[in-house]
């Protein structure tokens, strides 16, 4: 029986110590508030359950393995897992730019339709040589993106326009010609709805029963958008934030919001439906002033070497190129030297896109000839009101005017010209630069130009900027001596008046009275 106790207080004392050192492994710590006794028992079941071959070897490794899963949050920067950048998602977006075509496609005949894609990288060698350009990385996934833009629409040319820089993202521009037909589709739809607009207030007019006073003030006349392929429409332009997104295109450009434009000065924010906030109030959104801004860099910065281009020999307008809006390449252009592209005169570059008038047209037209409709509605009211003044023609600098005829910026020539290299000059091209529009260059080199502007969209001005002031206040009601207050009469002049006024009532009561009198004697 004394063996049996011995043995059994023994296996007693052995399950008290048991308990003892569980209950010391199961002590928290107070800084992860996880204990000893828990992680030992997670490592060995990891060990047991992945059968970890040397695991004695890899012991520590695979404890701070386990500390790290239980403690690691999600989106902690201590995990292993985390989520994509956007350099990681612009990346996976341009990688398509770079995926060939699959074999089973057919491939176009190049016979039977020229391809409008110009060699971007050799346009980029030579800005390059003057130290201009965006970069061959760049300018090369800009030249795939222009593949994708050939592949997707019918287009006639394309061409690299340049890139407007924005707050927070910028604009590729690509400016594009459509074949014949390849545009009449969506110009179909994109006029029909503002002839839907138009309508409703007239149906409201026509609803209207109250007798209202109508004001006699009219707005001045709308000035109509040139047609597409003519003035400030004749190129069609798309953009994109970076290479491989996709490709939007601008609307065409109004009048009025070229007129704008030219008084406010905006940073564009790369979002083609922010608001323009200005005074005077802008008729449109971003991708609106875009469009004009566009519209007049390429009108004061689009130049080519004389004689590169001429007018058609069947043109029968007046010699000096005004009035006339297209023209030809010069099949027997024999190209100037460098030398006398670079000339101080400027004397050999020439303007090749048609000058925007203080209207916000390139053909004036009169706002005051009404269609037939208007004519017959308004034709009592012309007769009872006086004709208005006729406005006088607007004329600017014809098609393919030399451009030493610019007027200067800040006692400065409106272009800059120079070399490439003047080490080399044997081998150098000829480069422009414009003073106008910081940001608009362009290189001459035998036969070969091309113009290219990078920038923020915005034209030099010597002095800060200035809003211009808001429109004085209208008068209320005409100014006259019934409504015009005077000082308050004295005691003696308000006695004096009424003694007045009662000798004329008197007066007119004796006249009265005899006129009775007169009566009844009859």
């Amino acid at each position: 029986s004394s063996g049996i106790n011995a043995e059994y207080g023994g296996s007693m004392a052995s399950e008290t110590m048991i308990q003892n050192a569980k209950a010391f492994l199961q002590q928290e710590s107070p800084d992860s508030k996880l204990n000893l006794y828990d992680h030992l028992c997670s490592v060995m079941h990891k060990i047991l359950e992945n059968r970890t071959p040397n695991s004695v070897d890899l012991l520590e490794a695979l404890s701070k393995e386990v500390k790290t899963n239980k403690f690691a949050p999600a989106g902690d920067p201590s995990s292993d897992v985390r989520p994509a950048s956007l350099e990681v998602e612009l990346a996976n977006v341009q990688n398509k730019l770079f995926e060939k075509p699959s074999e089973d496609a057919e491939p176009e005949p190049e016979d039977e339709v020229e391809m409008p894609l110009p060699d971007l990288m050799d346009t980029a060698h030579y800005f390059e040589q003057a130290g201009l350009g965006l970069g061959r990385e760049e300018t090369f996934r800009i030249f795939l993106a222009l593949k994708n833009l050939v592949d997707t629409h019918t287009l006639q040319s394309v061409r690299f326009w340049g890139k407007i820089l924005g707050t927070e993202k910028n604009y590729i521009v690509a400016e594009v010609e459509y074949r014949e037909g390849g545009e009449e589709e969506q110009e179909g739809e994109e006029e029909e709805e503002p002839e839907s607009q138009e309508e409703q207030p007239d149906e409201a007019k026509e609803g209207d029963d109250d007798n209202l006073p109508t004001p006699d003030y009219k707005p001045p006349p709308v000035i109509p958008k040139e047609e597409t392929g003519t003035g400030c429409n004749k190129k069609t332009y798309f953009v994109c934030n970076e290479p491989g997104t996709e490709w939007t295109k601008l609307p065409p450009v109004t009048p009025a919001q070229i007129v704008c434009a030219r008084q406010i000065k905006k940073f564009f924010t790369g979002n083609l439906e922010a608001a323009v906030i200005s005074y005077p109030p802008f008729p449109g959104t971003e991708i609106n002033y875009l469009r004009a801004q566009i519209a007049r860099i390429s009108a004061g910065t689009h130049i080519s070497p004389v004689d590169y281009y001429k007018f058609e020999e069947d043109d029968e307008d007046d010699s000096d190129g005004e009035g006339r809006d297209s023209f030809v390449e010069n099949v027997e252009f024999e190209p100037p030297r460098v030398q006398e592209l670079i000339d101080p005169s400027l004397s050999n570059w020439v303007h090749h896109v048609q000058h925007i008038l203080p209207q916000g047209r390139c053909v004036w037209v009169n706002p005051t000839v009404k269609t037939e409709t208007e004519d017959f509605e308004d034709e009592e009211e012309e007769e009872e009101r006086e004709e208005p003044d006729e406005p006088v023609p607007e004329h600017g600098p014809p098609l393919l005017n030399p451009i030493s005829e610019d007027t200067e910026v800040d006692s400065m020539p409106a272009w800059s010209a120079g070399l490439t290299s003047n080490l080399v000059p044997q081998y150098a091209a000829a480069v422009l630069r414009s003073n106008l529009w910081p940001g608009a260059c362009v290189f001459g080199l035998d036969k070969k130009f091309e113009n290219l502007y990078i920038g923020w969209g915005h034209k030099y001005t010597a002095e800060n900027y200035s809003p211009p002031a808001p429109a004085a206040t209208q008068e209320e009601y005409p100014s006259g001596a019934e409504v015009t207050e005077v000082p308050d009469p004295t005691v003696d002049e308000e006695r004096a008046l009424q003694a007045v006024q009662q000798e004329q009532l008197d007066r007119e009561a004796e006249e009265a009275e005899m006129e009775e009198d007169d009566e009844d004697d009859d």
